[in-house]
């Protein structure tokens, strides 16, 4: 994550006015507020961040912050991690409720109950919940089916992951907490993973694991592929921009740029994922960029405001999206300027709008599955 330091964004004279009111508004609340930025958000945006980062960086940021008032310039989901992990008498808003993520609402907690207990009864695999401490692992003989769920999942299915003995994972702890699972799976065990299956395949795949190994798992459906035996059941979830990428795009790419590099996101399709050269979290990318030389030709797949940045502080460079026709992450651009400006209007008068509350018997699972990756990473 990076401190923000930001930016030469050219703005119409609305566009200004807000920005300045905003500026006005963030000088009156002064150390009461914090507010994050994702990095797909627009610079019109990213512009007022006190930080610039990923979903749970961010949400460790608020973490460590003492801020009264937390903004999430995110999504729904971001705002309820971070919510899990500060204090009650901080309040963690996000500027408008409408900003969710279709891939966290691709796996509901319904859903997950049910698939759990199919995969439970057609596995023969046991529930770690019925053991003592379902957190820890387990002999060689012994075979559990584990929850994984990726960051980009609701707080309800967070909690269930907890309290099943399972953690949660971003797109650059994957396979460490992947281990993790298998460890408290035991060697003839499976984990379930959700929502994103092309981050829990390639991953998979990553670490040697078969995809005849790796069945899907699509509600109302079932199983595709065999389940006894699978290592990892992968849920049919997906990102929509992510799955944009396509090996064709690399091929024109590279038939442009013959020495020219592709780096990608892990939520891409796994045949994109194995062509590119480099493949990772969107800090890693951004790392991955900021160390190619001078000169380099550079094709990302991820959004596209964050590639738009990239080429603007990359100027010795040639940085394009791998998929030129691709646009913004519609929840996320639907944190606009006016939004913002307008929660810190309410935050000065007294109100505190658009608070996101994660209830205490949520947040309980939802912080033990927290915690366990937290132990992953030390």
């Amino acid at each position: 994550m990076c401190s923000v330091n930001f930016m030469d964004t050219t703005l119409s004279v609305e566009e200004q006015a807000v920005a300045d009111r905003i500026q006005e508004l963030k000088d009156m609340l002064g150390e009461d507020l914090l507010i994050l930025g994702h990095h797909y958000q627009r610079d019109s945006i990213v512009m007022h961040a006190d930080f610039l980062g990923d979903s749970f960086m961010l949400s460790q940021k608020a973490a460590e912050s003492k801020a009264k008032h937390i903004v999430f310039c995110g999504v729904h989901f971001m705002a309820e991690s971070a919510d899990i992990l500060t204090s009650d008498d901080q309040n963690v808003i996000l500027p408008n409720l409408r900003a969710g993520c279709s891939m966290a609402d691709m796996a509901t907690l319904s859903e997950v109950e049910v698939a759990w207990d199919e995969i439970l009864k057609e596995s023969g695999l046991k529930d770690p919940i019925t053991r003592d401490d379902p957190g820890q692992p387990v002999g060689k003989e012994e075979a559990y089916l584990v929850p994984v769920t990726y960051m980009n999942s609701s707080a309800d299915l967070k909690d269930f992951v907890g309290r099943h003995g399972g953690v949660v994972c971003t797109s650059s702890n994957a396979e460490g907490v992947l281990n993790w699972a298998f460890e408290r799976a035991g060697p003839k065990g499976a984990v379930l993973f959700f929502p994103d299956q092309h981050l829990g395949r390639n991953t998979g795949l990553a670490m040697g694991i078969s995809t005849e190994h790796m069945p899907t798992w699509t509600p109302g459906i079932g199983a595709m592929g065999e389940l006894k035996g699978a290592r990892i059941v992968l849920w049919h979830g997906f990102c929509s921009v992510h799955k944009r990428f396509t090996p064709q795009q690399i091929h024109e790419f590279r038939a442009q740029y013959p020495d020219g590099i592709v780096v990608v996101h892990p939520e891409c399709p796994r045949e994109t994922v194995e062509l590119a050269d480099a493949n990772g979290s969107t800090q890693y990318i951004r790392n991955f960029v900021n160390d190619q030389p001078a000169g380099s030709s550079i094709a990302i797949g991820t959004e596209i405001n964050m590639v738009a940045r990239l080429a603007a502080e990359h100027p010795d460079k040639h940085i394009e999206c791998l998929d030129e026709e691709i646009c913004p992450c519609s929840t996320m651009y639907m944190i606009h300027p006016a939004y913002l400006m307008d929660v810190l209007e309410r935050l000065v008068d007294g109100e505190v709008p658009n608070q996101i509350v994660v209830p205490q018997d949520v947040q309980a699972g939802s912080l033990l599955a927290l915690n366990r990756m937290l132990a992953i990473l030390k």
